[in-house]
């Protein structure tokens, strides 16, 4: 290995580390929002948090092995009291939004973007992306373990997501989705409740 590729290596290994580099930072910038993160987190968290590029509440929890990456100009809001559980991924492209009091499940994966495959002479992972527009989950969702979460697509509030679904379209609120592609099995329904004296 030569100099030059001595350097370029080197510079390869520090942004791949970055947040191991940054660890103690990246705790500092969850605790001032009242969040938590255990480790390892993934992705461009710290250089994101303090550019205002992703948005966590107070109450937000990562377990372990998150990814979050959002380069610029791309965007991340976490509405307060979500918990994205083991290995959970989030990818923006342009926005993409989860609301409060969420739980996605271990292995969940939520993106506003999807890889360009139609150059025949440039390499998959060098041909960049392309976006259908912003992903939105709603308040109160809760996506099973693995489930997708594409392009374009709005969750309404209180939707439930069954394990391994791929949600391709929008989801009405109060649904309870499942399959791939996720399709409307019930809509959930709560009791009225009495009227006040």
């Amino acid at each position: 290995m030569d100099r030059a590729q001595a350097k370029q290596w080197w510079q390869k290994w520090r942004w791949y580390e970055q947040n191991t580099l940054q660890r103690p930072r990246i705790h500092r910038e969850f605790a001032r929002r009242e969040a938590f993160c255990r480790w390892p987190v993934h992705g461009n968290v710290l250089e994101a948090l303090r550019t205002g590029r992703l948005e966590i509440g107070p109450q937000v929890v990562l377990e372990p092995g998150v990814w979050l990456t959002c380069p610029e100009p791309a965007r991340i809001r976490i509405g307060g009291g979500t918990f994205l559980n083991l290995g959970v991924q989030i990818a923006a492209m342009g926005l993409v939004e989860i609301g409060a009091h969420c739980m996605l499940a271990n292995g969940c994966f939520v993106t506003d973007a999807n890889h360009r495959f139609d150059d025949p002479v440039t390499p998959v992972p060098w041909q960049g992306f392309t976006t259908k527009g912003p992903t939105r989950i709603g308040d109160n969702v809760w996506l099973g373990a693995h489930a997708v979460v594409t392009s374009g697509v709005t969750i309404g509030e209180r939707c439930v997501i069954g394990a391994n679904a791929v949600v391709t379209t929008d989801l009405p609120a109060f649904s309870i989705a499942a399959g791939a592609p996720a399709r409307v099995l019930q809509t959930i329904s709560y009791p009225t409740p009495p009227p006040d004296r």
